[in-house]
């Protein structure tokens, strides 16, 4: 279920019961939605009272799915929602008994605790999905958390991912104490800031590469909480040495911190027969539980086979300290060790200071060892670590703070790099009017509803802000391998903000060059709601024998329909100008198009079993594999493209640049490309980033460089103002010859 609607869900079904209506679910008939409770989807995710097999009484709740094919997005939720007003300020449990019927590694149930605050904004949010549910027996699991002091409402369910049952009973909401108190803002000294940036280094050295059950096993988040407390005011570097040794003893005891010049004490490493340490294929944030492109193991080999991997990891970091982290420990059986969690819960407010500084130490480490593409981008990420503990010290609320973590994760230069507030969603609307690029001007595309405006017109300045100036500073808190890409996407939310607010806008009409206008109009549109430029239908004959297919919004099942007619075509325009978001099989696409065996770009994912991706090493894995299948389509092919195809476009579109298929027409892609990797940090942000490595099928560089075109076309203001579909003119032209 899309969070948006989810969330419109909550705030209608908002009341003033007291937790939890009918918790044991002994209210309602067996095969009736149980009452008190809301089931948003029951035609695919039915949640209903079961007789059979309870926990506890006569009668439990059971989620279900209809459907017997998990993808990442399937998903189900039988929840409640109460008013947060008598818990405002207090600690609180949602505890429940819970068992499931699951199969595959998509499939899992969890527990959810969400608080919607007044603004609208992200409140406490934990979905347990770091510790997912998968077990066949009934155990009773809880969330505690602090609810906000301006909390409106607080949602509590159960949720059940993927394929399979899931069964819930003895729900139960208490207030356990009172909330944490939440630290105000106040900046870094330049000591402080060496100071936690060395406890960020040694965190992430020790979290994701020490090989010791205590670190595997270890609360994470709640020692690097109690950590920068501690950690911030060393003194010295003696003191520093001191405060970490405290903080990490427990979880990494061979670890060596000393001051940088002297001497460490010896490694207390007793041989034994064998040896563990840490083999992260990507990283992976949960346990393995079946063919995952990313996941991280603890290996365990003959002593013997493991010398080189025996040699500690040194680091001289901030503060005037040094550390010995042994990455590989002597062991005594040859069992693999239990697997570990790599998901730090994202519980804690935002609006706390340490729970800012967390957050930011948590995501800067995964991109720290794990982003394979610091070697083709110019950062200096070290730089930005340091950056974003400043900021996030003094950021006055988690609003400010969402921004500090856009910035940080805009040094990436990563297309799929993201920030989002994973514990709520505040909706932003702009202006009736979908803007584009052309000509080095920001130009009106698309206008509803506002007759002055007209497509062509220029946009001057925005509440009195240059528009060049105004959109720069929307650049900034964009992640991008490519300008192009960080003008797209920075447009698409230009100017954003609260519903009903308005916005003055200066233009330049096109029909009368040089001269302007003014006009206030109310940001009522919400963001993405006016995506493309007028298109033809997704198939449409545009002429005798000339076909066109828009791959955004056609499926498997349109693309097949459709190949008795394209089989007779003497030319297909294919339009990819975005993501074919709705074609499952890429494979049986393209074997239409190929008269030989083909293959997509390497796809490669990082193996890493060293710090700071020293070493680092590629698997090549996952390619597409595409052999001919009649009809074998014998038109003329043009693919249309620009800055919106990203990712699997740009996939399709580099099978297109390497087996030479067809003319390329309009401008150069986004140039990023690999397989997302999303975690969840402290405060409720979860964040986005590419965890896998694309080459072009040369083995040259894509990340920055993306796919260009063979016949290359920019929209025009006056083909804008025409109402025209230049590029797809130019195709029209190229197969007309």
């Amino acid at each position: 279920m899309r969070l948006v609607t989810l969330l419109l869900l909550v705030a209608a079904q908002l009341s003033a019961q007291t937790p939890p209506a009918n918790p044991g679910f002994e209210e309602g008939k067996p095969g009736e939605a149980p009452p008190g409770w809301i089931v948003p989807n029951p035609n695919d995710y039915p949640g209903e009272i079961s007789n059979t097999g309870c926990e506890s009484g006569k009668q439990c709740l059971l989620l279900a799915s209809r459907s017997a094919l998990a993808t990442i997005n399937s998903g189900g939720t039988v929840f409640q929602v109460f008013d947060a007003t008598p818990y405002r300020g207090r600690k609180v449990r949602f505890r429940a008994a819970v068992r499931t019927e699951v199969a595959g590694p998509l499939s899992h149930a969890q527990l959810w605790l969400r608080v919607q605050r007044q603004t609208g904004a992200a409140g406490f949010n934990d979905d347990m999905s770091d510790r997912a549910i998968s077990t066949a027996q009934w155990q009773t699991y809880e969330i505690t958390g602090d609810i906000d002091r301006d909390a409106a409402g607080i949602t509590i369910g159960l949720i059940l991912s993927g394929v399979g049952k899931a069964w819930m009973d003895s729900a139960s909401f208490a207030v356990i104490g009172d909330a944490d108190p939440v630290e105000p803002p106040r900046p870094l000294s330049p000591r402080a800031i060496d100071n936690l940036e060395a406890l960020a280094r040694l965190f992430g050295y020790v979290r994701f590469f020490h090989p010791s059950d205590q670190a595997a096993s270890a609360d994470w988040a709640a020692l690097l909480f109690g950590a920068v407390r501690q950690v911030e005011n060393a003194a010295s570097p003696q003191d520093l040495c001191a405060r970490l040794h405290s903080v990490f003893a427990a979880v990494a005891p061979t670890v060596q911190i000393f001051p940088t010049g002297s001497a460490p004490a010896p490694l207390p490493l007793e041989p034994k027969a064998y040896v563990t340490y840490w083999q992260h294929h990507g990283i992976g944030f949960r346990p393995r539980t079946g063919g995952d492109e990313y996941h991280s193991e603890r290996i365990t080999v003959p002593a013997a086979q493991a010398a080189g991997a025996l040699k500690p990891f040194r680091a001289d970091l901030p503060g005037g300290i040094s550390v010995l982290v042994p990455t590989a420990l002597y062991r005594e059986t040859p069992e693999a060790p239990a697997p570990s969690n790599f998901l730090m819960r994202p519980a804690g407010s935002a609006d706390d200071r340490t729970t800012r500084l967390v957050a930011v130490m948590a995501a800067w480490n995964v991109l720290q060892h794990f982003y394979p593409y610091f070697d083709v981008v110019s950062t200096d990420w070290p730089a930005a670590l340091r950056t974003a503990l400043t900021s996030a010290a003094q950021d006055a609320d988690a609003g400010a703070f969402e921004k500090t973590l856009k910035l940080m994760i805009a040094a990436l230069h990563d297309g799929h790099g993201s920030v989002i507030r994973s514990g709520g969603y505040v909706p932003l609307f702009n202006p009736p009017v979908l803007w584009t690029w052309a000509e080095g001007r920001i130009v009106a595309l698309r206008v509803n509803g506002v007759p002055q405006i007209h497509p062509g017109d220029a946009l001057v300045t925005i509440d009195g802000v240059p528009a060049a100036e105004a959109l720069a500073a929307q650049d900034k808190l964009v992640s991008g391998a490519t300008p192009q890409w960080i003008r797209y996407v920075a447009l698409q939310s230009f100017p954003g903000g609260s519903r009903g607010s308005e916005v003055r806008l200066e233009m330049e009409a096109f029909a009368q060059p040089g001269s302007r206008y003014s006009i206030t109009v109310p940001r009522d549109t919400p963001q993405g709601a006016l995506y493309t430029e007028a298109r033809p239908d997704k198939i449409k004959q545009l002429e005798p024998g000339v076909y066109y297919l828009d791959l955004d919004r056609i499926s498997d099942a349109d693309f097949n329909a459709a190949l008795p007619s394209l089989a007779n075509a003497k030319a297909i325009l294919f339009d990819l100008r975005g993501y074919p978001r709705n074609i499952r099989n890429p494979r049986l696409f393209f074997s239409h198009l190929i008269d030989k065996h083909a293959t997509s770009a390497q796809f490669l994912t990082p193996v890493c079993s060293r710090p700071d991706r020293r070493d680092m090493t590629f698997e090549r894995t996952g390619e597409w594999q595409m052999d001919p299948v009649a009809p074998l389509l014998k038109a003329k092919l043009v693919f249309l493209t620009d800055a919106r195809a990203i990712s699997t476009a740009e996939s399709y579109l580099g099978i297109v640049e390497a087996y030479q298929l067809g003319e390329i027409a309009g401008e150069a892609t986004a140039g990023t490309n690999g397989g997302i990797n999303p975690f969840v940090v402290p405060g409720g942000y979860s964040i986005t980033w590419t965890g896998l490595k694309v080459l072009k099928h040369d083995g040259s560089q894509h990340h920055g460089v993306g796919i260009h075109p063979t016949v290359p076309v920019s929209p025009t203001r006056a083909g804008i103002a025409a109402g025209r579909d230049e590029v797809l003119e130019r195709a029209l032209q190229l197969v007309r010859k």
